[in-house]
Order: C-alpha cells, then sequence, then structure tokens
C-alpha cells in the first residue's frame, strides 16, 4: 500500500518502517531540531509543519512544529520529497542555489547533519521500504 508522502498515513508507516529496524540501524550522531515548512501540497491551500529531530540519536519525524527549532526550513512539496524520499543531494544543493530551499538558522547543523546520516545496508533498506510506501 501506499500513501502521499507527508500525508499522516504516510507519517505514521515511515515511522512503522523505522521502528521495524530501530534495534539494528545506526545511531544519528548529529543533533538537530528542524521545523520545515512545505509549501504547494496537495493537501490545501496552507503549508504544511514539518519537525524533524535527531536529538536522541533517531529520526522523529512527525507533522507539526518544535519549539525551540535549530533551524526552519522552507521549501515546495516536490522539492521535499527529492530531498526525503530520494534522497537526491545533488537536487537538494540545486534547489537550495536556485531558492527553493530557504534556511533560517544554524545552517551549519544542517550541514553537519548531510554528512553524517547513517549509509550502512540498514539505512539503505529503510530508505528503500519508505520509498516503496510513498505514491
Amino acid at each position: 500500500m501506499s500513501f502521499s508522502f507527508l500525508s499522516p498515513e504516510w507519517i505514521a508507516a515511515a515511522k512503522e518502517i523505522r521502528q521495524k529496524y530501530a534495534d539494528e540501524a545506526a545511531r544519528v550522531t548529529t543533533s538537530i531540531r528542524l521545523n520545515g515548512v512545505v509549501t504547494d501540497t496537495p493537501f490545501g491551500s496552507a503549508p504544511l509543519q514539518i519537525a524533524l529531530d535527531t536529538s536522541s540519536g533517531t529520526i522523529f519525524l512527525e507533522l507539526g512544529t518544535l519549539e525551540s527549532p535549530d533551524l526552519t526550513i522552507t521549501t515546495d512539496y516536490g522539492t521535499a520529497r527529492k530531498i526525503f524520499v530520494e534522497q537526491d543531494q545533488a537536487g537538494a544543493m540545486q534547489a537550495f542555489m536556485s531558492g527553493r530551499i530557504k534556511v533560517q538558522g544554524d545552517m551549519m547543523k544542517l550541514m553537519a547533519l548531510q554528512t553524517q546520516m547513517p549509509d550502512d545496508e540498514i539505512a539503505k533498506t529503510i530508505s528503500h521500504e519508505i520509498s516503496d510506501i510513498t505514491a
């Protein structure tokens, strides 16, 4: 079964996938508290608010916002999908350079996160399974 990216159903299914591999997954070594504002979504005219927190060593992703985030990223739905689902780092850099990604806050933490995310076989399996559930 597949779900629209960032829908409540997608968030729940992605969380289940991450929990399934929690005992095997490498810890995220960069602590970051990030709020995301995603525009041009298929869910209505209001921007979607997402919260990402790695301060526990795992990836916490929910709809909503965090208090006192390290940074806030604003981007469009298509770009967010490329970053979170396709993990297209070149596309992310291109989107940033063209102004489709706006960052307020600690840019250094964001850069550190990009280079220190786990990239082992379990991380690739999690990424593949999340991609498979994404419509």
